[in-house]
């Protein structure tokens, strides 16, 4: 009986992995030798790497490994429990200190990814009687823990402020209204338009809660986000932010007045109900604060890396946008074309993976390239060159 469930099961996941093949949606992970750097080794050779979050090169610094080795000795590798229990170390609250005041924030509460935190900060905020308005193009983790909150969900057009303004109109509840939205999306590298949304807060009496992932460390005075650059940090709720990506660590975070992060602290259950961030990592994530606080030139150095591949890439006839963000989506098309163009550029020694739903919509299959502050000229130019020349030969751009 046994053995005929354990068919039965595995022939149901065989046909839909099937299915993920035969519609080009089947992943896998590409294994990658050695530390995140500008180059790395895949499949045995070194490429250029144009895909990763690592935006102000941090994660292969001297100076987090030494900040992580230096504490894996003195306080050991593991926190041992909750943050509620027993885990809370000073180190946490160090870090916590710190993030509070570089966001400009009364409070700051640890979470273990980005994702937890989202869907700890969301479901925690909302319930059963309040609605949230959530952008079509929210990442995944926003988008969960606005379905695990209980609360009502509307989707609305992608940064369409005009749509946005009509629906929280002409909607009455009896709970709160709540805006959520990343700050710069992850798949396009467009930044959310705060002012309008902080104008759409107050007019509606809402809360809005701004996901920082991508923009933290990168944008902004001194790295210190999309919110910072326009000067709102009293204007928005809650803004979460990555440890991961820019500051080259792991975990993640989210600011905002005292009550609102002593609330989380009791009920985000993605924070309550998981063991608390190993003190070596929370050790390189506050090495990772000095160095953005006393090289000021990173974040010049990406805003100039981004600048001159957006430039560069237009020039060639692909089509994108002039900006300073990090992230430049070249979209293809079809799922198959964007993994034959990511499998040639890797031919060509420029490792960028191909992007395809539901982590973007149908149609819009992509390489969604990164830059990083430790890229050089060289780097760059290797990788449009390649870039440009399979986008001719794939019919992407004209020849």
């Amino acid at each position: 009986m046994n053995e005929h469930k354990n068919a039965l099961m595995t022939n149901h996941y065989s046909r839909l992995l099937d299915d993920l093949r035969n519609r080009n949606l089947f992943r896998r992970c590409r294994t990658v030798s050695g530390p995140q750097g500008p180059k790395v080794t895949v499949d045995g050779r070194r490429v250029i790497l144009m895909c990763s979050n690592n935006y102000l090169g941090l994660a292969d610094h001297p100076a987090l490994a030494q900040a992580t080795s230096r504490v894996a000795l003195d306080m050991g590798i593991g926190a041992g429990a909750s943050r509620l229990i027993s885990g809370t170390m000073e180190l946490h609250c160090e870090l916590e200190r710190r993030l509070a005041k570089f966001k400009r924030a009364e409070r700051c509460v640890l979470f273990n990814s980005g994702y937890q935190a989202n869907v700890g900060v969301i479901s925690a905020i909302t319930g059963k009687n309040d609605v949230i308005y959530s952008d079509e193009l929210n990442h995944a983790s926003m988008i969960d823990g606005a379905r695990l909150s209980r609360a009502g969900v509307r989707v609305y057009p992608h940064l369409d402020m005009e749509r946005l303004d009509n629906m929280m109109r002409t909607e009455t509840i009896e709970g709160r209204k709540v805006i959520i939205t990343d700050g710069v999306f992850s798949m396009d590298g467009d930044p959310a338009p705060i002012r309008e949304l902080v104008e759409l807060k107050n007019r509606y009496g809402a809360q809005l809660i701004v996901d920082e992932a991508h923009a933290t460390g990168v944008i902004g005075p001194g790295g210190r986000g999309l919110v910072a650059q326009y000067g709102l940090e009293e204007s928005v709720d809650v803004v979460v932010g990555t440890l991961g990506k820019a500051l080259g660590s792991f975990g993640a975070f989210a600011v905002g007045c005292t009550e609102i992060v002593e609330w989380l602290i009791n009920t985000a259950r993605s924070f309550v109900y998981t063991t608390a961030l190993p003190p070596p990592v929370v050790a390189a994530s506050l090495a990772a604060l000095d160095i953005i606080e006393q090289e000021p030139e990173r974040i010049e150095a990406l805003k100039w890396a981004a600048s001159y591949m957006r430039e560069r890439m237009a020039n060639e006839g692909l089509n994108v946008e002039n900006g300073k963000i990090p992230i430049i989506p070249l979209v293809v098309g079809n799922a198959q074309k964007a993994l034959d163009f990511a499998s040639e550029l890797l031919e060509e020694g420029v490792f960028c993976q191909a992007i395809r739903p539901p982590s973007v919509p149908e149609g819009t299959s992509r390489l969604r390239i990164t830059v990083m502050a430790s890229h050089t000229r060289d780097h760059l130019d290797r990788a449009i060159d390649a870039i440009a020349g399979i986008a001719r030969k794939l019919g992407v751009i004209a020849k």
